[in-house]
């Protein structure tokens, strides 16, 4: 039987595949490439072999090569890095702002209102445009290129931040299962309406909501979507909004701006969770147009991915990037700090 345990959906911020197949007790003895051939559709022996050779074929908990003979109940895993939608990647001089490059992968901090990939009604001007220009106009032409821009994980479209893209195939397939098994480092900061008193993790199942298909919701544990946890601590309040630093123990579509909305703490400006009114504060007409103004600052939810952390595919070396907020998130906070400063005189 074939029980596939995690993939690429609509409800993860991952871009791969994770199947687990367990052989029946009558299994014939046979090479793992060929079990898997008979029992994966839709996939090739050459993205078997590659994902061998790469480590991410298990057998009961241990990386084997291609010519393992499967035997009656082993437990067989697998990862696949999930390939961009076969959508004509046209290349785009776009100016990226990369903060590591090899060649084998680099890290960008992708700015607000940029989609990450082509899809519908977004064929042009995004992240992987002008990925696919870079990476053509390259002096030098980086040796075992995937053919395109590998994407392991995605951003929001005003979801500010550090993202890590591969250009190798073996690049791709060791950083999905780094995403895959969590130890990846990534932080981000978010500006969020209330006074959070004190530092906390909030846990819940995350799921498109039964409302409204744009949005996530947050379900009791087992009705509907799947296991989130996010972990925060706060780093500045400033009265009627707190900065906080999120920490992600998994990967879901909208998991920071969900999880906060659930818990009453929709981020700022976040116009698809609540937060792009006033939540807290006075009706005073003055505050009321200062907040007004903070928003015209921002073009969605104030939301960065700060802190990046991976073990490289090839170098044995941990990389861990950090990022400057924006310049208009950091103009929000100023204003915020000069509104409370005001207050207490």
């Amino acid at each position: 039987m074939s029980e596939e345990i995690e993939d690429f959906n609509s409800e993860s911020e991952e871009l791969f595949e994770h199947h687990k197949v367990v052989a029946d007790k009558g299994q014939e003895v046979l090479r793992v490439d060929k079990f898997l051939l008979d029992r994966l559709p839709n996939t090739t022996r050459n993205k078997i072999q590659t994902a061998a050779k790469n480590g991410n074929i298990h057998a009961n908990g241990k990386a084997v090569k291609q010519n393992y003979k499967v035997k009656p109940d082993d437990v067989i895993t697998v990862e696949f890095p999930y390939p961009v939608r076969e959508i004509e990647l046209i290349p785009e001089d776009i100016p990226l702002d990369i903060h590591y490059e090899d060649d084998t992968l680099l890290v960008v901090n992708k700015p607000s209102e940029m989609v990450v990939h082509p899809g519908y009604g977004n064929y042009s001007g995004t992240l992987v445009n002008a990925l696919v220009y870079h990476i053509d106009n390259l002096p030098e032409k980086t040796e075992n290129y995937y053919g395109r821009p590998g994407l392991v994980h995605r951003l929001d479209k005003n979801t500010t931040g550090l993202m890590v893209i591969a250009k190798t195939e073996q690049a791709l397939t060791h950083l999905s299962k780094q995403f895959f098994d969590r130890t990846t480092e990534r932080r981000y900061h978010a500006l969020v309406w209330g006074d959070i008193e004190e530092d906390g993790t909030i846990t819940g199942h995350i799921g498109r909501s039964l409302k409204n298909r744009k949005v996530m919701d947050v379900f009791p544990e087992g009705e509907h979507g799947k296991h989130a946890v996010t972990h925060y601590k706060v780093i500045k309040r400033y009265g009627y909004v707190t900065l906080v630093e999120c920490k992600l123990e998994t990967g879901r579509t909208h998991q920071i701006r969900a999880h906060f909305k659930s818990i009453g703490h929709p981020l700022f400006n976040d116009n698809e969770y609540g937060g792009d009114r006033i939540l807290k504060g006075t009706t005073f007409s003055k505050y009321r147009q200062f907040v007004e103004n903070c928003f015209a600052l921002l073009p969605g939810q104030a939301l960065h991915a700060k802190t990046l952390g991976f073990q490289h595919p090839v170098k044995d070396e941990y990389k861990r990037f950090d990022s400057d907020l924006p310049a208009n998130f950091q103009a929000v906070l100023d204003k915020w700090e000069v509104y409370m400063s005001s207050r207490e005189v």
